[in-house]
């Protein structure tokens, strides 16, 4: 079953997309019949929070160390763990220019992790468990150094964690999804009423 959405309308209203406000507010306009998204529409109402949300957003998305693919992997899985239809939706588009398939975003937004490569399922299961426990297990841990460096490593980290916070924003402000991104892919799993596991 698709989850339902967690609100039927905002809770803050985005800015009204003035000439100003568009020419400030480009990223993924061009994604958006050139209107700016509703993300940074919402979060231009703090302009101080706004710069410092996207010097941190360009570095992961733009500069960041880990290759476009495995970066969106995460990123989408984190986004289906914390329930953002805006977040899985956007990531979605971006995802697929990375090269991830559409059979892959269906998968990625199912509970289990089968049929992923060992690399791919290690990623996956470190945003379950920073989206379930905070905390990643000594096990993923493992198999994530086979590949990663510290670096790269504490990249993973940061980037998980800021799209579980951008995740909440959106559910808890209720940014709407523009008309024509997409949103869950059909036969998404509702996470919502799975009860949070206890650290171990």
């Amino acid at each position: 079953m698709t989850p339902e959405p967690l609100l039927d309308r905002p809770r803050i209203e985005p800015l009204p997309a003035d000439d100003a406000v568009a020419q400030r507010l480009a990223v993924g306009a061009d994604r958006n019949d050139g209107r700016p998204l509703n993300i940074f529409l919402t979060l231009a109402r703090h302009e101080e929070l706004f710069n410092s949300f996207g010097r941190l957003g360009s570095l992961l998305l733009f500069k960041g160390r880990l290759p476009a693919r495995e970066r969106e992997l995460v990123i989408l899985r984190v986004g289906y763990g914390a329930q953002s239809e805006y977040e899985f939706g956007q990531h979605t588009v971006i995802g697929r220019e990375a090269g991830i398939t559409d059979e892959e975003i269906t998968r990625l937004a199912a509970a289990d992790l089968d049929g992923w490569s060992p690399d791919d399922a290690a990623l996956l299961r470190m945003a379950d468990e920073l989206c379930r426990n905070d905390f990643v297990s000594a096990e993923t841990w493992t198999d994530l150094t086979r590949r990663w460096d510290n670096t790269e490593l504490l990249e993973l980290l940061v980037l998980a964690g800021y799209y579980r916070l951008v995740s909440g924003m959106l559910n808890s402000a209720g940014v709407a999804l523009e008309p024509r991104t997409p949103g869950w892919p059909e036969g998404a799993a509702d996470l919502r009423r799975a009860p949070r596991e206890p650290a171990r």
